[in-house]
């Protein structure tokens, strides 16, 4: 029996079917800067961002668009009460008006603000503080209405005890007709109409930041906390040791961190499905570039449903295991 060395043009043709095979590193860089929200109203993207002692709000056909040197680009609000650092605004649109929830504040006086228009580049509200329960520390906060249980919802990140740095997610609702009481972490709804909240882990100050997921049990209940599953690890992230089983690390962008879905209109009843690769935006850093946070940009990138994945937990109430969609994220 005798072997013969494959020709060079075989060699090409495997090589090219193996890299038709491996998911490409498509991340476009859009700007500079962190904390990136996004939403999509007819062909039109806006982002709002803070910037300079307020919030501006910019719009252009593409998501790239957004970090054009020649954006439309407008001055929504201005903190004339010297409130301090601004951080995190979220734009979404529902019950007819345009909504920009935000922290200010300085140090451990951080808490939530809104301000409303008519449209994402009208004329804004004057800024509201949001009456969160305890009155403590609170930032990154997300605003949605959860058709599935006819409620709106806030998810924001806070500190019941700021001394001792004990971070966690809160997650505050009530009835429609309640909104304008309410307003990080991102909400979604997958193929199979479970709400999912991707939350960013591990500190914004590290690289080992990433993003992970909270998914709630099919007919649960949102404000019941064993109702809720977490992803065993990382999603989306740059350390291999704190990825999630059958998840990869990052292979250009170190820390990826608070995103946006860039959903229609914000809102989650308008989730994407399908099978295909579903854009969105997140921040991080270059790999190779020293990792700080005024080093951080909005990059796009593409996510996948995926189907049977399960969470588990123990030495908890209810089930050990819960199993349905997760998310496949890509550079």
């Amino acid at each position: 029996m005798s072997f013969q060395r494959p020709s060079a043009v075989l060699l090409f043709v495997v090589v090219a079917i193996l890299l038709c095979l491996v998911d490409p590193v498509i991340a476009t860089k859009i700007r500079n800067g962190a904390d990136p929200t996004v939403m999509k109203i007819g062909n039109t993207y806006y982002s709002a961002e803070s910037s300079g002692g307020g919030i501006d709000v910019r719009a252009a056909s593409s998501l790239e668009g957004l970090g054009a040197a020649n954006v439309q680009r407008q001055r929504v609000w201005t903190d004339n009460n010297n409130r301090g650092d601004v951080w995190a605004p979220e734009i979404t649109t529902d019950l007819g008006r345009t909504f920009i929830h935000f922290s200010a504040g300085k140090d451990a006086a951080h808490r939530m603000y809104v301000i409303s228009a008519d449209s994402p580049l009208g004329s804004y509200s004057t800024e509201s503080k949001l009456a969160l329960p305890d009155d403590q520390w609170a930032i990154d906060g997300t605003f949605f209405v959860f058709e599935g249980r006819g409620l709106v919802c806030l998810v924001w990140l806070g500190e019941r005890e700021p001394q001792y740095r004990t971070e966690s997610l809160y997650l505050s609702y009530g009835q429609p007709d309640q909104a304008h009481r309410l307003t990080g972490p991102e909400a979604i709804v997958d193929p199979d109409g479970q709400l999912h909240i991707v939350y960013s882990a591990n500190g914004s100050w590290a690289s080992r930041y990433c993003l992970g997921d909270l998914r709630l049990r099919k007919g649960g209940d949102p404000g019941y906390v064993w109702d809720w599953y977490k992803s065993n690890g990382c999603l989306f992230g740059s350390h291999q040791d704190r990825m999630m089983k059958g998840w990869d690390a990052t292979l250009s962008i170190d820390g990826p961190g608070h995103h946006t879905f860039a959903l229609p209109n914000g809102a989650v009843n308008q989730s994407p499905g399908g099978t295909n690769h579903i854009p969105f935006v997140f921040h991080g850093v270059p790999k190779g570039t020293p990792y700080s946070w005024e080093n951080r940009a909005w990059f796009t990138g593409s996510f996948v449903w995926w189907s049977k994945t399960a969470y588990t937990r123990q030495n908890s109430p209810g089930d050990a295991s819960n199993t349905g969609f997760s998310f496949k994220f890509f550079e």
